[in-house]
Protein backbone atom coordinates (compact mmCIF):
# COMPACT_ATOMS: atom_id res chain seq x y z
CA UNK A 1 0.00 0.00 0.00
CA UNK A 2 1.22 3.33 -0.98
CA UNK A 3 -0.20 6.74 0.98
CA UNK A 4 0.45 9.74 0.67
CA UNK A 5 -0.15 11.43 4.30
CA UNK A 6 -0.18 15.50 4.49
CA UNK A 7 0.07 18.32 7.26
CA UNK A 8 0.91 22.02 7.53
CA UNK A 9 4.41 20.81 9.73
CA UNK A 10 5.46 17.88 11.96
CA UNK A 11 5.89 20.48 14.99
CA UNK A 12 4.55 19.76 18.64
CA UNK A 13 0.86 19.06 18.53
CA UNK A 14 -2.17 16.86 18.69
CA UNK A 15 -2.63 16.01 14.67
CA UNK A 16 0.72 16.14 14.48
CA UNK A 17 1.83 13.59 17.47
CA UNK A 18 -1.54 11.67 16.06
CA UNK A 19 -0.30 11.95 12.04
CA UNK A 20 3.56 10.98 12.52
CA UNK A 21 2.31 7.69 15.15
CA UNK A 22 -0.23 6.78 12.18
CA UNK A 23 3.01 6.77 9.72
CA UNK A 24 4.94 4.70 11.82
CA UNK A 25 1.95 2.22 12.33
CA UNK A 26 1.68 2.09 8.54
CA UNK A 27 5.83 2.09 7.75
CA UNK A 28 5.93 -1.00 10.39
CA UNK A 29 3.58 -2.91 8.23
CA UNK A 30 5.65 -2.01 5.29
CA UNK A 31 3.96 0.12 3.58
CA UNK A 32 5.35 2.58 1.63
CA UNK A 33 4.57 6.07 3.48
CA UNK A 34 5.30 9.75 1.85
CA UNK A 35 4.14 12.43 4.27
CA UNK A 36 4.62 15.96 2.65
CA UNK A 37 4.74 18.64 4.57
CA UNK A 38 3.94 22.78 4.25
CA UNK A 39 7.31 23.89 6.12
CA UNK A 40 10.74 24.28 4.12
CA UNK A 41 12.20 21.43 6.46
CA UNK A 42 14.78 23.22 8.82
CA UNK A 43 13.32 22.84 11.83
CA UNK A 44 13.24 19.10 12.59
CA UNK A 45 10.31 16.63 13.21
CA UNK A 46 8.90 16.95 16.75
CA UNK A 47 8.16 13.48 17.21
CA UNK A 48 10.30 10.84 16.19
CA UNK A 49 9.51 9.28 12.29
CA UNK A 50 10.78 5.83 11.06
CA UNK A 51 13.51 5.76 8.65
CA UNK A 52 11.54 4.10 6.32
CA UNK A 53 8.90 7.17 5.55
CA UNK A 54 9.74 9.79 3.00
CA UNK A 55 9.16 13.11 4.70
CA UNK A 56 8.89 15.93 1.88
CA UNK A 57 8.94 19.21 3.10
CA UNK A 58 7.49 21.50 0.38
CA UNK A 59 8.50 24.75 1.58
CA UNK A 60 4.90 26.68 0.66
CA UNK A 61 3.84 27.91 4.39
CA UNK A 62 4.15 31.48 5.82
CA UNK A 63 1.70 34.09 5.60
CA UNK A 64 0.44 36.48 2.48
CA UNK A 65 0.47 40.39 3.67
CA UNK A 66 -2.72 40.80 0.83
CA UNK A 67 -5.32 38.96 -0.98
CA UNK A 68 -3.84 39.03 -3.87
CA UNK A 69 -0.68 37.87 -2.72
CA UNK A 70 -2.63 35.18 -0.63
CA UNK A 71 -4.16 34.41 -3.78
CA UNK A 72 -1.13 33.77 -5.66
CA UNK A 73 0.34 31.82 -2.71
CA UNK A 74 -2.07 29.64 -2.72
CA UNK A 75 -2.45 28.82 -5.96
CA UNK A 76 1.42 28.02 -5.71
CA UNK A 77 0.53 25.89 -3.00
CA UNK A 78 -1.95 24.11 -4.97
CA UNK A 79 0.14 23.24 -7.58
CA UNK A 80 2.88 21.91 -5.69
CA UNK A 81 0.52 19.86 -4.01
CA UNK A 82 -0.36 18.02 -6.60
CA UNK A 83 2.96 17.73 -8.63
CA UNK A 84 4.13 16.14 -5.06
CA UNK A 85 1.32 13.91 -4.70
CA UNK A 86 1.33 12.74 -8.52
CA UNK A 87 5.10 11.83 -8.03
CA UNK A 88 4.26 9.58 -5.08
CA UNK A 89 1.74 7.73 -6.85
CA UNK A 90 -0.36 7.03 -3.51
CA UNK A 91 -3.44 3.91 -3.54
CA UNK A 92 -4.79 6.70 -1.17
CA UNK A 93 -4.35 10.74 0.22
CA UNK A 94 -5.04 11.50 3.35
CA UNK A 95 -4.80 15.70 4.44
CA UNK A 96 -4.85 16.32 8.65
CA UNK A 97 -6.51 19.77 9.52
CA UNK A 98 -8.39 22.70 7.88
CA UNK A 99 -6.24 24.57 4.91
CA UNK A 100 -4.29 21.93 4.54
CA UNK A 101 -7.46 20.00 3.42
CA UNK A 102 -8.80 22.41 1.04
CA UNK A 103 -5.92 22.94 -1.04
CA UNK A 104 -5.63 18.84 -0.72
CA UNK A 105 -8.87 18.86 -2.34
CA UNK A 106 -7.99 21.23 -4.92
CA UNK A 107 -4.62 19.82 -5.78
CA UNK A 108 -5.89 16.12 -6.29
CA UNK A 109 -9.47 16.96 -8.58
CA UNK A 110 -8.94 14.68 -11.37
CA UNK A 111 -6.46 12.91 -10.56
CA UNK A 112 -8.99 9.89 -9.63
CA UNK A 113 -7.24 9.18 -6.19
CA UNK A 114 -9.56 8.36 -3.00
CA UNK A 115 -9.14 11.14 -0.65
CA UNK A 116 -9.74 11.64 3.01
CA UNK A 117 -9.69 14.93 4.81
CA UNK A 118 -9.36 14.83 8.99
CA UNK A 119 -10.82 18.10 11.04
CA UNK A 120 -8.84 17.69 14.13
CA UNK A 121 -10.49 20.21 16.14
CA UNK A 122 -14.14 21.38 16.62
CA UNK A 123 -14.97 23.10 13.34
CA UNK A 124 -17.90 25.21 14.80
CA UNK A 125 -15.03 27.28 17.03
CA UNK A 126 -12.19 26.93 15.24
CA UNK A 127 -11.25 30.91 13.78
CA UNK A 128 -10.93 31.46 10.39
CA UNK A 129 -11.83 33.74 7.80
CA UNK A 130 -14.82 33.37 6.18
CA UNK A 131 -12.83 33.14 2.75
CA UNK A 132 -11.54 29.82 4.27
CA UNK A 133 -15.27 28.75 5.84
CA UNK A 134 -16.63 29.06 2.57
CA UNK A 135 -14.02 27.68 0.78
CA UNK A 136 -14.49 24.32 3.01
CA UNK A 137 -18.03 24.38 2.70
CA UNK A 138 -17.48 23.92 -1.36
CA UNK A 139 -14.16 21.76 -1.45
CA UNK A 140 -15.29 19.37 1.28
CA UNK A 141 -18.21 17.42 -0.84
CA UNK A 142 -14.76 16.51 -3.16
CA UNK A 143 -13.80 14.41 -0.48
CA UNK A 144 -14.12 10.75 -0.52
CA UNK A 145 -14.70 10.69 3.46
CA UNK A 146 -14.59 13.06 6.43
CA UNK A 147 -12.71 11.58 9.52
CA UNK A 148 -14.33 13.30 12.26
CA UNK A 149 -13.17 12.40 16.34
CA UNK A 150 -16.27 13.22 17.64
CA UNK A 151 -19.67 12.51 16.89
CA UNK A 152 -21.03 16.24 18.08
CA UNK A 153 -18.07 17.47 15.28
CA UNK A 154 -19.13 15.69 12.61
CA UNK A 155 -22.66 16.87 13.32
CA UNK A 156 -21.37 20.50 12.23
CA UNK A 157 -21.36 19.37 8.82
CA UNK A 158 -23.61 19.70 5.82
CA UNK A 159 -26.70 16.99 5.82
CA UNK A 160 -25.37 16.43 2.26
CA UNK A 161 -22.30 15.29 3.94
CA UNK A 162 -23.35 13.01 6.67
CA UNK A 163 -23.00 10.29 4.71
CA UNK A 164 -19.16 10.77 4.03
CA UNK A 165 -18.12 11.23 7.71
CA UNK A 166 -17.10 9.06 9.92
CA UNK A 167 -15.82 9.33 13.27
CA UNK A 168 -12.45 7.83 14.33
CA UNK A 169 -11.07 8.83 17.58
CA UNK A 170 -7.52 9.52 18.64
CA UNK A 171 -5.31 6.17 19.58
CA UNK A 172 -4.07 6.18 22.97
CA UNK A 173 -0.76 3.89 23.85
CA UNK A 174 0.29 2.57 27.10
CA UNK A 175 2.85 4.31 29.06
CA UNK A 176 6.39 3.51 28.85
CA UNK A 177 6.44 0.75 31.47
CA UNK A 178 10.54 1.84 32.19
CA UNK A 179 10.33 5.64 32.55
CA UNK A 180 12.98 6.99 34.85
CA UNK A 181 11.42 10.77 35.35
CA UNK A 182 14.32 13.22 34.36
CA UNK A 183 13.00 16.17 36.22
CA UNK A 184 11.37 16.73 39.31
CA UNK A 185 8.03 18.21 40.28
CA UNK A 186 7.93 20.39 42.33
CA UNK A 187 5.95 20.25 45.69
CA UNK A 188 4.69 17.99 47.70
CA UNK A 189 1.03 17.68 45.59
CA UNK A 190 1.13 18.29 41.98
CA UNK A 191 -1.71 19.21 39.41
CA UNK A 192 -0.12 18.99 35.59
CA UNK A 193 -1.83 20.29 32.66
CA UNK A 194 -0.50 20.39 29.12
CA UNK A 195 -1.41 22.15 26.24
CA UNK A 196 -0.49 25.01 23.79
CA UNK A 197 -0.52 28.72 25.68
CA UNK A 198 -3.44 30.14 23.88
CA UNK A 199 -7.01 31.12 24.23
CA UNK A 200 -8.05 27.62 23.40
CA UNK A 201 -6.98 25.97 26.34
CA UNK A 202 -8.21 28.04 29.09
CA UNK A 203 -5.37 28.22 31.42
CA UNK A 204 -6.52 31.56 32.89
CA UNK A 205 -9.51 29.66 33.80
CA UNK A 206 -7.38 27.19 35.47
CA UNK A 207 -5.26 29.64 37.54
CA UNK A 208 -8.15 31.66 38.73
CA UNK A 209 -9.79 28.52 40.06
CA UNK A 210 -6.40 27.25 41.76
CA UNK A 211 -6.42 31.21 43.32
CA UNK A 212 -9.66 30.04 45.28
CA UNK A 213 -7.66 26.78 46.64
CA UNK A 214 -4.57 28.41 47.38
CA UNK A 215 -4.71 29.12 51.04
CA UNK A 216 -6.97 25.91 51.88
CA UNK A 217 -4.01 24.11 49.97
CA UNK A 218 -0.91 25.64 50.16
CA UNK A 219 1.31 22.30 49.48
CA UNK A 220 -0.21 21.67 46.11
CA UNK A 221 1.54 23.41 43.04
CA UNK A 222 0.46 23.74 39.55
CA UNK A 223 2.69 22.49 36.54
CA UNK A 224 1.75 23.73 32.93
CA UNK A 225 3.82 21.59 30.20
CA UNK A 226 3.31 23.42 26.67
CA UNK A 227 4.36 26.80 25.30
CA UNK A 228 2.69 29.67 23.06
CA UNK A 229 2.00 33.55 22.60
CA UNK A 230 0.16 33.87 26.12
CA UNK A 231 2.93 33.29 28.50
CA UNK A 232 3.75 36.90 29.30
CA UNK A 233 0.14 37.26 29.86
CA UNK A 234 -0.22 34.06 31.97
CA UNK A 235 2.86 34.58 33.57
CA UNK A 236 1.54 38.36 34.68
CA UNK A 237 -1.79 36.96 35.76
CA UNK A 238 -0.05 34.41 38.33
CA UNK A 239 1.37 37.22 39.56
CA UNK A 240 -1.84 39.32 40.25
CA UNK A 241 -3.17 36.40 41.79
CA UNK A 242 -0.37 35.33 44.23
CA UNK A 243 0.44 32.17 42.71
CA UNK A 244 3.78 33.02 41.37
CA UNK A 245 5.67 30.35 43.53
CA UNK A 246 3.01 27.48 43.08
CA UNK A 247 2.99 27.76 39.13
CA UNK A 248 5.31 26.40 36.64
CA UNK A 249 5.75 26.93 33.01
CA UNK A 250 8.05 24.65 31.69
CA UNK A 251 7.51 24.76 27.83
CA UNK A 252 7.43 22.07 25.26
CA UNK A 253 8.09 18.48 26.45
CA UNK A 254 9.07 15.74 24.04
CA UNK A 255 8.21 13.05 26.68
CA UNK A 256 4.85 14.19 28.68
CA UNK A 257 4.75 10.92 30.44
CA UNK A 258 7.65 11.67 32.95
CA UNK A 259 5.79 14.43 34.27
CA UNK A 260 2.35 12.73 34.07
CA UNK A 261 3.71 9.89 36.37
CA UNK A 262 4.69 12.17 39.47
CA UNK A 263 1.54 14.10 39.30
CA UNK A 264 -0.94 13.58 41.38
CA UNK A 265 -4.21 15.31 39.51
CA UNK A 266 -4.49 16.46 35.60
CA UNK A 267 -6.74 19.37 34.87
CA UNK A 268 -8.17 20.09 31.57
CA UNK A 269 -9.67 23.98 31.34
CA UNK A 270 -10.20 24.14 27.62
CA UNK A 271 -13.14 25.99 25.82
CA UNK A 272 -13.35 23.68 23.15
CA UNK A 273 -11.61 20.81 21.71
CA UNK A 274 -11.06 18.23 19.02
CA UNK A 275 -10.08 14.86 20.46
CA UNK A 276 -8.03 15.86 23.34
CA UNK A 277 -4.31 13.61 22.98
CA UNK A 278 -3.20 15.68 26.51
CA UNK A 279 -6.23 13.63 28.68
CA UNK A 280 -5.87 10.43 27.33
CA UNK A 281 -2.23 10.18 28.04
CA UNK A 282 -3.17 11.23 31.77
CA UNK A 283 -5.74 8.80 31.75
CA UNK A 284 -3.76 5.64 30.71
CA UNK A 285 -1.31 6.59 33.16
CA UNK A 286 -3.68 6.01 35.80
CA UNK A 287 -4.26 9.76 36.91
CA UNK A 288 -7.52 11.09 38.28
CA UNK A 289 -9.00 13.72 35.55
CA UNK A 290 -10.72 17.06 36.00
CA UNK A 291 -12.16 18.69 32.40
CA UNK A 292 -14.03 21.17 31.09
CA UNK A 293 -17.19 19.62 29.54
CA UNK A 294 -16.31 21.42 26.50
CA UNK A 295 -17.23 20.98 22.64
CA UNK A 296 -15.98 18.07 21.47
CA UNK A 297 -14.39 15.32 23.38
CA UNK A 298 -14.01 15.32 27.07
CA UNK A 299 -17.39 13.50 27.29
CA UNK A 300 -16.94 10.74 24.67
CA UNK A 301 -13.58 9.94 26.61
CA UNK A 302 -14.53 10.38 30.07
CA UNK A 303 -17.11 8.62 32.29
CA UNK A 304 -18.25 11.31 34.58
CA UNK A 305 -17.97 10.16 38.26
CA UNK A 306 -16.41 6.61 36.95
CA UNK A 307 -12.68 7.43 35.54
CA UNK A 308 -12.50 11.59 35.28
CA UNK A 309 -14.89 14.51 36.64
CA UNK A 310 -16.55 16.71 34.19
CA UNK A 311 -17.49 20.62 34.50
CA UNK A 312 -19.35 22.91 33.08
CA UNK A 313 -17.26 24.72 30.46
CA UNK A 314 -15.98 28.21 31.11
CA UNK A 315 -17.30 28.03 34.89
CA UNK A 316 -14.18 28.78 37.20
CA UNK A 317 -16.45 28.12 40.56
CA UNK A 318 -17.51 24.71 39.25
CA UNK A 319 -13.68 23.81 38.17
CA UNK A 320 -12.47 25.02 41.88
CA UNK A 321 -14.70 22.75 43.23
CA UNK A 322 -14.05 19.66 41.53
CA UNK A 323 -10.18 20.51 42.18
CA UNK A 324 -11.07 21.05 45.78
CA UNK A 325 -12.97 17.69 45.91
CA UNK A 326 -10.26 15.74 44.79
CA UNK A 327 -7.48 17.85 46.11
CA UNK A 328 -9.29 16.71 49.62
CA UNK A 329 -10.05 13.39 49.23
CA UNK A 330 -6.90 10.94 47.88
CA UNK A 331 -9.20 7.94 48.05
CA UNK A 332 -11.35 9.07 45.39
CA UNK A 333 -8.17 10.08 44.13
CA UNK A 334 -6.98 6.69 43.82
CA UNK A 335 -10.49 5.29 42.61
CA UNK A 336 -11.09 7.52 39.55
CA UNK A 337 -7.68 6.96 38.60
CA UNK A 338 -7.55 3.03 38.27
CA UNK A 339 -10.77 2.68 36.25
CA UNK A 340 -8.75 6.18 34.20
CA UNK A 341 -6.54 3.46 32.53
CA UNK A 342 -9.38 1.99 30.78
CA UNK A 343 -8.73 4.32 28.11
CA UNK A 344 -6.26 2.62 26.51
CA UNK A 345 -8.64 -0.46 25.82
CA UNK A 346 -11.58 1.94 24.79
CA UNK A 347 -9.16 4.13 22.42
CA UNK A 348 -5.81 1.46 21.67
CA UNK A 349 -3.57 1.92 19.23
CA UNK A 350 -4.89 -1.46 17.10
CA UNK A 351 -8.45 -0.48 17.56
CA UNK A 352 -8.40 3.12 16.03
CA UNK A 353 -6.10 2.14 12.72
CA UNK A 354 -8.26 -0.96 11.86
CA UNK A 355 -10.73 1.78 11.76
CA UNK A 356 -8.51 3.79 9.40
CA UNK A 357 -7.59 0.92 7.46
CA UNK A 358 -11.50 -0.38 6.81
CA UNK A 359 -11.84 3.36 6.01
CA UNK A 360 -9.32 3.15 3.54
CA UNK A 361 -10.43 -0.08 1.96
CA UNK A 362 -13.62 1.50 1.43
CA UNK A 363 -12.50 4.49 -0.33
CA UNK A 364 -10.28 2.60 -2.61
CA UNK A 365 -12.91 -0.07 -3.75
CA UNK A 366 -15.42 3.13 -4.71
CA UNK A 367 -13.17 4.69 -7.17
Amino acid sequence: MRCTLIIHSLTSGGAERVISMMANYWAAKGWEINLLTFDDGTESPFYDIDSQISHIPLGIAGSSPNPIIGLWNNLTRIQKLRTAIIKSKPHVVISFMHQANELVLLATRGLNLPVIVSERNDPARQTISKVWTQLRQWTYPFADRIVVQTKRAGNYFSAKLQERIIVIPNPVLLPPHKQEPANKLLGDRSLIAIGRLDDQKGFDILLKALAKLKDGYPEWTLTILGEGGLRSQLESLCNELGLGDRVHLLGRVKNPYEFLKQADIFIMSSRFEGFPNALCEAMACGLPVISTDCPNGPREIIRDGVDGILVANEDISALAAAMERLMYDEKERRSLGDRAKEVTERFGLEKVMSSWESLITEAINEQ
